[in-house]
């Protein structure tokens, strides 16, 4: 039984939702407008019909306080900078000239203008575009998105919550301005930044809103006691303010730690908290804090970042120990809903009883609605919804989907030396010079080239049985024809098939495991218009076949140049599927390692000389929290060397890393034991170049010199500018020359044009050294 406090308290609210549509509107219309097709109005209209979409499905499924503010074109962090006006220099003209243009102009760049750097959201795979800022940048409120999207949520008759990005996570996501000293730390500016603040929650306070919710996920990081002081002060002033909404600030990804007893006497009215995972740590800890006497705690029980159906009984026994902790207990996911796809009934292809363990979004908002209900009127209310829980919960728990005993004993078996390559990486480093005979400053891409309309709809033809198998495969053989007679031509050194066959890099090789489920609809956005299907790894992984040695084998069959196999790598394909919440991921990691040795094994023994098993998500899934970061990178590192370990000497492994905050994991890449490692370096300047050499990094590396997430063709001359860079850090017989990533988002047209000018740039550097 509940109290009546209890019961008067209770309400049920979310922090954010997809905003794709269930279609994807969102894309279609962004890109439409992009190349012309569909008008501003149509766009803003596309928009305003999305959110309207989403706000009464949520009030229609019992959420009593909707978020507002969280849709965006493109991203929520440089919604944000339009909001304090922290607009780049570069930007500022087309911004005022057009303030939509101006706006994805800083997202994707044009031909004469850089875009933003890009870079991961905190532990997801979510991108954000990072603010860019130095000791003159000055702040200007524009909280016309933000004011807008809360009236059009009231108009509704809804009771709306605007959702903001916090000032002092805005300032800690933030980096020194190019040209600005790279020992600046933004966070100096916040006294200048919270005036700002103070006139959009003014704005908002006049334009109806109750409460503003302040978003904070990067106290969840260590952080030191002036940034935790800078806080202190942040949440002093804006509490303190007179004409103000009653304040929320939302934290989530982890726990608090030192941050929550600040935040917990600061003058605001509430907290949101996440108390799932690592976070539900946030329980005693706010027990020892003593509560939040007088205020709101808004209580995230239902993961916002996985797919599994809550335990709701679970749930329940936290909310009801959260009771006497605060004034009033609402209920909420643990984080936005932007990290799950949209809805389970969409999904045809999944054995119903599979479908009852899942739940997406929406499933999501209604377990939300139930715990809450529980919560404020007992268990009596929701016995039912308990009973169906419960036995979803044991049908997962007992099926034989989810365990596979052979494979459990193989990862048993498992000894250290499977996970170490010998010999050393000098002797390897000259055997496969003498084997593969590459010049200095070798050429490669990262492996995907562009996917084509007709590629799509060749995927789609065979779906619906329009083609037959060998027809689609004739296809797949023409566009890698293609692909490797462009690169001959073009001058690569070591190519690539360009994977026409593949959906996604996590998907295609989720689809040929054991142990994994696709879904139809899942899309969830990774960044800007792209969205991609996690998969989702339901049981124990093992490998029936071989997943890409045949295509492998063909395109070097078309060349006297060495072709690259590709593979996703294992510590990837669980960080952008939804994971298996039943077992330790390192277990995980490594059933999924020893299926991939198998197809790496299998390359080599089929002629392939130079393999790449790509990890970007190494960074992406490091532990938020220092403490726990060294037990994580024990198992990933493993699980790579495990994967790689047992290939001959003169079998050159290369990994791929792109998007990330490098510096965090120097040592970790080290570890890996890659002979070549290829890395996202052209929006940061080279950055990444410099901390290796920094660390004292002993192989071979490719920083690239092409950002392949903008539409702008960059000339030979500026590539071979950040190659002159790279060579400062790296020396020449260590320098590989490739872009960011890979090609697949990017058109033919501006893919050829930049790969020709990346190899004049590799050409001219090499000329430069022959002659010094």
């Amino acid at each position: 039984m509940t109290t009546k406090s209890a019961a008067a308290a209770a309400r049920a609210t979310v922090y954010g939702y997809p905003r794709q549509g269930r279609n994807r509107e969102l894309k279609k219309a962004v890109e439409g407008y992009w190349k012309g097709r569909v008008t501003a109005e149509a766009l803003r209209a596309t928009a305003a019909e999305l959110r309207r979409t989403n706000w009464l499905q949520l009030a229609d499924a019992g959420i009593d306080e909707v978020p507002t503010g969280d849709f965006s074109y493109y991203d929520h962090v440089l919604d944000t900078t339009v909001m304090v006006g922290a607009i780049p220099e570069r930007h500022r003209a087309a911004v005022a000239g057009d303030a939509l243009d101006g706006y994805f102009a800083m997202a994707r760049g044009t031909q004469e203008v850089a875009p933003l750097e890009m870079t991961k959201w905190f532990d997801t795979n979510y991108h954000y575009l990072v603010p860019e800022l130095g000791p003159d940048s000055a702040f200007t409120a524009d909280s016309a998105k933000q004011v807008g999207e809360l009236k059009e949520a009231l108009a509704l008759g809804l009771t709306a919550r605007p959702v903001l990005v916090g000032p002092v996570t805005y300032l800690l996501l933030a980096k020194p301005a190019p040209g600005m000293p790279a020992d600046f730390e933004p966070l100096t500016l916040l006294d200048r930044l919270l005036p700002v603040y103070a006139e959009v929650l003014a704005d908002l306070r006049a334009a109806g809103a109750e409460w503003v919710q302040l978003d904070e996920p990067a106290l969840v990081q260590d952080r030191t006691p002036a940034e935790l002081n800078a806080a202190e002060r942040a949440y002093r002033d804006l509490g303190g303010l007179a004409d103000r909404p009653k304040l929320l600030v939302a934290s989530y990804f982890d726990r608090l730690g030192e941050a929550l007893p600040m935040l917990a006497k600061a003058p605001v009215d509430g907290l949101a908290m996440d108390f799932t995972g690592a976070a539900a740590a946030n329980l005693d800890a706010l027990a020892s804090a003593g509560g939040l006497p007088g205020k709101r705690l808004v209580a995230g029980v239902v993961n916002g970042r996985n797919v599994w159906v809550n335990d709701l009984a679970a749930s329940l026994s936290t909310l009801g120990t959260l009771l006497g902790l605060a004034d009033r207990v609402d209920v909420s996911a643990s984080c936005s809903l932007l990290h799950v796809p949209l809805d389970t009934a969409a999904e045809r292809d999944i054995e119903p009883q599979v479908l009852r363990w899942l739940a997406f979004a929406r499933q999501k908002s209604a377990e939300v609605v139930t715990l809450a209900r529980g919560l404020a009127r007992g268990t009596d209310a929701i016995a039912a919804d308990l009973a169906a829980n419960r036995a979803d919960l044991a049908s997962r728990a007992d099926s034989p989907v989810t365990h596979d005993p052979a494979v459990r004993a193989r990862a048993s078996a498992v000894a250290e030396t499977d996970g170490r390559r010998s010999p050393s990486y000098a002797e390897r480093a000259a055997a496969q010079r003498a084997h593969l005979g590459l010049p200095l400053l070798p050429t490669t891409t990262i492996g995907s080239f562009p996917q084509t309309g007709d590629l799509r709809a060749a995927r789609a033809d065979l779906r619906a049985g329009r083609i037959d198998t060998a027809d689609y495969e004739e296809r797949i053989k023409a566009e890698i024809q293609e692909v490797i007679s462009f690169q001959e031509k073009t001058g690569i050194d070591v190519l690539v098939h360009g994977e026409p066959e593949r959906n996604d890099m996590v998907q295609y090789f989720a689809e040929r495991l054991t142990g994994y489920l696709a879904t139809q609809h899942g899309w969830v956005q990774s960044y800007g218009t792209r969205y991609v299907r996690p998969p989702i790894l339901a049981g124990d992984i093992s490998r029936p076949e071989p997943m890409t040695v045949r295509w492998t084998s063909y395109a070097q069959s078309l060349t006297e140049k060495p072709v690259k196999g590709m593979l996703t790598g294992p510590v990837t394909m669980l960080a952008w599927s939804f994971v298996r919440d039943d077992q330790p991921l390192g277990d995980t990691a490594r059933q999924v390692a020893l299926a991939l040795r198998d197809e790496v094994n299998d390359l080599e023994a089929a002629g392939t000389s130079v393999i790449q098993v790509d990890e970007p998500a190494l960074r992406e899934t490091l532990p938020l929290r220092g403490a726990d970061r060294a037990g994580y990178l024990d198992w990933a590192t493993e699980a790579f060397r495990l994967t790689t370990s047992g290939v001959r000497p003169d079998t050159q492994i290369h990994t791929h890393m792109c998007y990330a905050e490098f510096g965090d994991i120097v040592q970790a890449i080290d570890d890996l034991d890659a002979d070549v490692i290829s890395l996202e370096a052209a929006r940061s300047h080279m950055q990444v170049a410099r901390e290796l050499a920094a660390h004292g990094y002993p192989r071979e590396a490719g920083p690239g010199v092409w950002d392949i997430h903008s539409p702008r063709v960059p000339g030979a001359e500026e590539m071979a500018a950040l190659l002159r860079d790279g060579l400062k850090a790296i020396p020449a017989e260590r320098l590989w020359v490739n872009p960011d990533c890979g090609l697949k988002t990017r058109a033919w047209p501006e893919t050829r044009a930049s790969l020709e000018h990346l190899v004049t740039a590799a050409r001219t550097i090499r000329d430069e050294l022959s002659r010094s």
